[in-house]
């Protein structure tokens, strides 16, 4: 793996985790509610739900990988495809966010658990990483290796942005709660995920 590839990643990685879905909307809600006390310990289930998920995604992918390099290749356009497909989703997706406070008495175990099941056993998280993590894989260098790099960054990242997140919206609620703010947000998202899925459809098809 190459140091621009790690990068490549590590950039991209951050994008996408920024866009809220399932999983940042949990992170919101207890923030929200129950203050910044809540961001550690649902943001450490936040990264275990990840592992999970990105666990079983790169073992999916490899078992592909060692199987069929056409397949592995076809994976790789299908992946860029469902960028665009995600990116234009949220374009249209306006000012809406749908979080409420949650206000009622939980444990910090009880948030670990909660975040690691919302994030883990989503079926768009496995989706997502399947069509996400054959971009930057090489399937000429050993896999393990690649699984152990790639899977640290994400939920390095992850954790940190789970982290920004409580604290934003424990801090500046009412910035959290504006539709003027979250729908310039969705708009960068999506044109953002746009450009990563069209790029990567162009590099791959001229390699």
């Amino acid at each position: 793996m190459t140091f621009e590839t790690w990068i490549a990643f590590a950039a991209a990685s951050a994008v996408l985790l920024v866009i809220p879905g399932p999983t940042i909307l949990l992170v919101m809600s207890y923030a929200l509610g129950q203050g910044w006390r809540s961001a550690l310990p649902v943001s450490i289930g936040v990264a275990l739900g990840d592992f999970t998920a990105m666990t079983l995604s790169m073992l999916g992918v490899g078992a592909i990988l060692a199987a069929s390099a056409t397949v592995f290749t076809t994976l790789k356009l299908l992946g860029a495809g469902y960028l665009i497909y995600l990116g234009i989703k949220l374009f249209r997706a306006g000012g809406t966010l749908d979080v409420a406070p949650r206000t009622d008495a939980a444990s910090a175990a009880r948030m670990i658990g909660h975040a690691w099941l919302v994030t883990a056993l989503n079926p768009k998280s496995i989706t997502f990483f399947v069509a996400f993590l054959p971009q930057f894989l090489n399937k000429h260098a050993d896999f393990f290796t690649q699984m152990v790099i790639f899977e640290t960054t994400f939920l390095v990242l992850a954790f940190l942005n789970a982290v920004g997140y409580a604290l934003v919206a424990s801090r500046a609620r009412t910035l959290v709660r504006s539709p003027r703010t979250i729908g310039l947000f969705n708009k960068a998202g999506g044109t953002l995920l746009i450009g990563a899925g069209i790029a990567t459809a162009s590099m791959r098809s001229s390699t």
